[in-house]
C-alpha cells in the first residue's frame, strides 16, 4: 500500500485516540476492495466534471496571474516506498496545485488559511516526492460551462477576484507522521484482509 497524495489527509487521526481516522479506515477498506476486484471506484459529480473540463484553462489562468514565465501541466507520477502523487505544476523551486472552485460561493475569497486541511497534506506529500520545499495551493474561479446539470455561469469580475493562492512550506515532521500512518495503514489492511 502506498498512500496517494490526494488522500493523505484521510489518514490523519480525528483526535479521539485512534491511530487512524474513521475516514482513513473507510478509505483503506475501499482501497483493498479495489485491489481485490481490480476495479476503481467511480465518483461522478458536476464539481469533479468542472474541474476536469476546466483544468487546462485554470492552469493557464493561474500561470498568467502568478506572473510565471512558463509552465506546463505535469503528467509525471512520483513515488517512494510510502507515497505516490502527480502534482499539477512543477516549477524549479515550487509545486503548484490548482483547485477549480465550483462557483463564487465555494471560492475562498475571504479565507486567510487553507480552507481544507486535506490539501495541506496533499502538498506536503508532493513536496516530499519532488524534493521541493515550497508549494502554492491556488484556487481559481473559472466560468462554469453549461452542462447536463446547469445552464452555466459567467463571472463578470476582475481577474484578481478569480484567484486565491496559499503558500505552504515543507514540514518534515508532517511527512514523518504520514509515513507512520502508512505503516499503521498497512497493518490495518493485513488485519481486515480476509484473503
Amino acid at each position: 500500500f502506498k498512500l496517494r497524495a490526494s488522500a493523505a489527509g484521510t489518514l490523519v487521526p480525528n483526535g479521539k485516540g485512534s491511530l487512524l481516522s474513521v475516514g482513513g479506515k473507510t478509505y483503506l477498506k475501499e482501497w483493498l476492495i479495489s485491489e481485490i476486484y481490480g476495479v476503481q471506484k467511480q465518483i461522478k459529480s458536476k464539481y469533479i466534471d468542472k474541474g476536469i473540463m476546466m483544468e487546462d484553462q485554470a492552469i493557464d489562468f493561474a500561470v498568467k496571474m502568478l506572473d510565471i514565465d512558463f509552465a506546463l501541466k505535469n503528467e509525471a507520477t512520483f513515488e517512494d516506498e510510502y507515497f505516490t502523487g502527480t502534482p499539477d505544476v512543477i516549477l524549479p523551486d515550487c509545486i503548484i496545485d490548482i483547485k477549480n472552485s465550483w462557483d463564487c460561493f465555494t471560492f475562498p475569497l475571504f479565507e486567510r488559511e487553507i480552507p481544507t486541511s486535506d490539501y495541506f497534506y496533499q502538498l506536503q506529500v508532493y513536496m516530499h516526492l519532488t524534493g521541493k520545499r515550497k508549494a502554492k495551493l491556488v484556487y481559481v474561479l473559472m466560468d462554469t460551462p453549461a452542462t447536463q446539470w446547469d445552464a452555466g455561469i459567467i463571472y463578470r469580475v476582475e481577474d484578481r477576484l478569480r484567484i486565491k493562492a496559499f503558500d505552504v512550506e515543507y514540514d518534515p515532521e508532517v511527512i514523518e507522521s504520514l509515513q507512520a500512518k502508512v505503516i499503521e495503514a498497512r497493518k490495518y489492511i493485513e488485519l481486515i484482509n480476509v484473503l
